[in-house]
């Protein structure tokens, strides 16, 4: 499992977070966990009363069982908590990929996300932010605050499973990236082998400050929220699965073990550190390119991974935020960045289901053709 695996299940290693059951009742409820509630009314920031909680567990039971010293030093430093302040809001600053889609009279949106950030990109910037309370729904890839969603990605693997992929050696090396994790061998050993070496990929990132807390979704779907938004899901958390597992226990295998090489060749921190800078400058060449540079779809399977990954869910993704719109609803379709870029990306589909799509950010993004 290259990257762009990591990249789609980086949030689901995330505690869900708490929102008011009844969205009449948001703004008078200033405990809640939502961040952003503290912005559309917000009380005298504190550290004490900084609405924020550890964000990395559920999926991976992700505590950093270190007691202290130097065993602590060696381990990567827990996710700081971000600035919720009204002044960092203003200071925000626009990052990823935004078009507006227009059809039957009704502006629509499409922002490619990074599923994780670091503490410094967790706000979104004045543009992003506009486009979403423009919006009456946010559609993401999945609702990561659905119960539902939330277990099943939990959900223990099926033992048998479990025994006949995971090999002694692969037990080996999956130990030894869980140790590099600061995290007991027992922390991942419940989980589906593809989700506990995918759930390794992510936390690897945190040497280069970035984690799954501060991924786009998680601030988009509290922002939302807080203003009474509409949240849905276009994808389901078994659709997810598949993807990543692949078509049969020998393709599972595989992007186990691939995924194990890209984390023992540092080859995985590398990669996610430069998709995300790309992201974060709104670098729509470098992501365009990503098949060039990424080393990732160098043989039969890795190439059958990236259209699973990809090409194969762009026209499921582009059909619900059509239904959504035609629906007589403004949509704000906050997806995975990857699905943004090439004839085959989400722009060029909803360009060929009659919309006219317009490059927000960057607004020097090339025009969008049809596939």
């Amino acid at each position: 499992m290259q990257v762009p695996g990591l990249v789609e299940v980086a949030a689901y290693g995330r505690a869900e977070v708490k929102y008011a059951a009844d969205p009449d009742s948001i703004a008078a409820r200033p405990r809640s966990r939502n961040p952003w509630i503290h912005l559309v009314n917000p009380p005298p920031i504190t550290p004490a009363r900084r609405p924020w909680s550890p964000l990395l567990r559920k999926l991976a039971l992700l505590a950093l069982f270190v007691s202290a010293g130097a065993a602590l030093a060696a381990c990567p430093p827990a996710a700081p908590a971000p600035d919720l302040s009204q002044s960092a809001l203003a200071a925000s600053v626009d990052r990823g990929l935004l078009w507006r889609i227009d059809k039957d009279g009704r502006s629509s949106w499409l922002y490619g996300t990074l599923h994780l950030g670091k503490v410094d990109w967790a706000l979104p910037g004045p543009r992003v932010r506009r486009a979403l309370l423009d919006s009456d729904t946010l559609a993401m890839e999945l609702d990561l605050q659905d119960p539902a969603t939330v277990a099943a990605f939990a959900e223990r693997a099926d033992p048998a499973l479990s025994e006949r992929l995971l090999t002694p050696e692969r037990r080996r090396r999956l130990a030894r990236q869980a140790a590099e994790a600061c995290l007991p061998e027992s922390a991942l050993a419940g989980l589906r082998p593809i989700l506990q070496v995918t759930t390794l990929s992510l936390l690897a990132a945190r040497t280069e400050g970035l984690y799954g807390d501060f991924g786009s979704e998680l601030f988009l779907s509290g922002l939302a929220r807080a203003h009474n938004k509409r949240v849905v899901a276009l994808e389901s958390a078994a659709t997810q699965l598949k993807m990543l597992a692949g078509d049969s226990e020998a393709e599972e295998a595989e992007h186990v073990d691939q995924a194990l090489d890209e984390l023992e060749s540092g080859r995985a921190v590398v990669l996610a550190s430069e998709l995300a800078g790309a992201w974060a400058r709104s670098d729509w060449n470098r992501l365009g390119s990503y098949n060039r540079w990424c080393e990732c779809v160098r043989t039969p399977a890795e190439r059958r991974a990236m259209r699973r990954l990809l090409d194969e869910r762009n026209p499921g993704l582009a059909d619900g935020i059509a239904r959504l719109h035609g629906s007589g609803q403004r949509v704000f379709g906050a997806v995975g960045a990857l699905h943004m870029v090439g004839p085959r990306g989400l722009p060029a589909l909803m360009a060929a289901r009659g919309f006219r799509v317009t490059a927000v950010l960057p607004a020097a993004a090339p025009a969008v053709a049809r596939p």
